[in-house]
């Protein structure tokens, strides 16, 4: 595997939803018409998506994200299902297959499981025409679904992968420093900006600006480029992998 090909997307629950939980099909049209075009320019994708649990919790009648486990737990069992044919569906239209991959943070600790995990991958960045498409399984890993999120999962995904470039895409341009409006185009070093992250989160997300600070330290240690840019602009990721681009940029150092 050329993981320096590799591109690793991550796009979070309030990108792929609206602000009742549903998901949002023009949102994720948008973002699968912008991902299909990469591959054509030599690169390989891997899709890092939440939106699980939110995409079932309109299907199981609630209104809002639900506090218990049992239900956070059925909410992604019944909207893995919803979600997966929603980006089987997008990327066939571009002749493009979808593997699932759902993991647990145990497959990426315990060696034997990493190495098999790591070898998977591999195997699909390979092929030519296909996206895997990763999610934590939250229909039953308890401890993901009550402090983890995506952000980590993807940043340890493309240390393994040894990604060309880890995007997280969110519902903002990037990092915005206190009292401003205008994003930080760039950043050395990610201890001097994790006071600039608010814990703020959607209904029906998980993770903040601080879970995705803490994940960009994990892939700029791991040798991985990070980008935190706005997933409602999917257009701007051409421009983002050339250097270019409205987001928050975390290169590595030398």
């Amino acid at each position: 595997m050329n993981g320096r090909d590799a591109i690793v997307v991550k796009v979070g629950t309030g990108v792929l939803t609206r602000q009742d939980g549903t998901l949002d099909s023009a949102s994720l049209a948008r973002l699968v018409n912008a991902l299909a075009d990469l591959p054509d320019q030599g690169k390989r994708v891997v899709l890092v998506s939440s939106g699980a649990v939110g995409a079932g919790i309109s299907a199981l009648g609630l209104k809002e994200y639900p506090d218990d486990v049992s239900a956070r737990q059925a909410a992604a069992a019944v909207g893995q299902t919803r979600l997966m044919h929603a980006y089987e569906n997008l990327f066939r239209s571009f002749d493009l297959s979808v593997a699932q991959l759902l993991l647990t943070a145990a497959d990426l600790e315990n060696d034997d499981r990493r190495s098999r995990v790591s070898a998977l991958l591999g195997r699909l960045v390979d092929e030519q025409g296909i996206v895997p498409v990763i999610n934590q399984n939250d229909s039953v890993a308890v401890e993901e679904l009550s402090v983890g999120d995506n952000d980590m999962l993807s940043a340890r995904v493309a240390g393994l992968v040894s990604a060309r470039m880890l995007i997280l895409l969110t519902t903002v341009d990037g990092l915005y420093p206190p009292d401003s409006e205008k994003i930080v185009e760039e950043v050395a070093s990610v201890g001097e900006v994790m006071s600039y992250a608010k814990e703020e989160k959607g209904r029906f997300a998980i993770g903040g600006m601080e879970s995705k600070l803490r994940a960009v330290k994990f892939a700029v240690e791991q040798g991985v480029e990070t980008v935190i840019a706005n997933g409602r602009r999917p257009e701007r990721l051409a421009q983002i992998l050339e250097g270019g681009g409205l987001g928050t940029r975390f290169p590595v150092g030398e």
